[in-house]
C-alpha cells in the first residue's frame, strides 16, 4: 500500500516512518510513504503557500493553486483510491473506518495547517475527511501519522503474528481484555488462575467475560452502538 503525505512541514513527519513496525513494513515491501513538502509548489520565490482569508479574520489560509499542482502531478504518476484530508471537523476515525483503508492501494493525505485549507481544495480534490478526535492540533501532520501507523499495522505480513491485530480494542466492538506475563507471582500480586490453566476454552470465555465488563465500565457508548 502507497501512501503520499502531502505536508507544509515535512519534517514532522520523519521520525514516526523511521522506527520499529511502520520502518519494517516498509523494508518488507509492504507498505510505501512518502511525504511531499508542499512548499516546492509554492506561488513564488518565497514560499508563499498561505494567504489572507476573504472577508476578514485571523489566521491563513493554504491556497488551492499549490495543492492542485502538485495532486495534480501525484495523479499523473498513478491512480488514487482516496484523497484524504485531515481537519478537524472530519469523520471521527475509529477502527471500522481504519479496516476499509488498509484494503485501498494508493492514498494521498493531505495535512491541514493554519486555519484550513481553501474551501474548493476539500470541494474539488477530497475525496474522504478525517479527525483523529476533537481537539485540534497545529497542523495534520501527527493525526497524517496516526493514521498510517493504524492502517499499515493491519496490512496482512506487517505483524509477526497476524491474529494479534484481530484481537486488538475495537475490532470486535469491545475493547481488549486485561493481558499478564511473567513472572506468575510479583510482590504478592498474583496472576488470575485460570491463565494458566491451559484449558483453551475456558481462557477465552474468561478473555470475553473481562472485554464485556471493561467496555461496560469504560466505554458503555461501545456496546450502545
Amino acid at each position: 500500500m502507497r501512501f503520499d503525505i502531502i505536508s507544509c512541514q515535512p519534517d514532522l513527519l520523519e521520525s514516526p516512518f523511521s522506527h520499529s513496525i511502520l520502518k519494517r513494513a516498509q523494508q518488507k515491501g509492504l507498505a510505501e510513504v512518502h511525504v511531499h513538502d508542499l512548499r516546492k509548489y509554492a506561488i513564488n520565490k518565497h514560499g508563499q503557500i498561505d494567504d489572507y482569508a476573504f472577508g476578514g479574520g485571523a489566521g491563513m489560509v493554504m491556497m488551492i493553486e499549490p495543492i492542485d499542482k502538485m495532486i495534480t502531478e501525484l495523479q499523473a504518476e498513478r491512480t488514487y483510491d482516496a484523497i484524504i484530508y485531515m481537519t478537524p471537523d472530519g469523520q471521527t476515525l475509529n477502527q471500522q473506518v481504519v479496516n476499509k483503508f488498509s484494503l485501498l492501494q494508493n492514498v494521498i493525505i493531505l495535512c491541514g495547517h493554519y486555519k484550513g485549507v481553501d474551501e474548493r481544495v476539500r470541494q474539488h480534490f477530497v475525496t474522504h475527511e478525517i479527525s483523529i478526535g476533537d481537539y485540534v492540533l497545529s497542523g495534520g501532520e501527527l493525526g497524517a501519522a496516526v493514521l498510517a501507523d493504524a492502517i499499515i499495522r493491519i496490512i496482512p505480513g506487517v505483524l509477526n503474528d497476524e491474529s494479534s491485530a484481530l484481537t486488538d480494542s475495537f475490532q470486535d466492538g469491545l475493547l481488549a481484555p486485561p493481558v499478564y506475563t511473567r513472572p506468575a507471582e510479583y510482590k504478592g500480586m498474583k496472576v488470575p488462575d485460570i491463565l494458566m490453566s491451559g484449558d483453551a476454552p475456558k481462557i477465552e470465555q474468561w478473555r470475553f467475560e473481562q472485554a464485556v465488563n471493561r467496555t461496560k465500565q469504560r466505554r458503555p457508548d461501545l456496546l450502545e452502538d
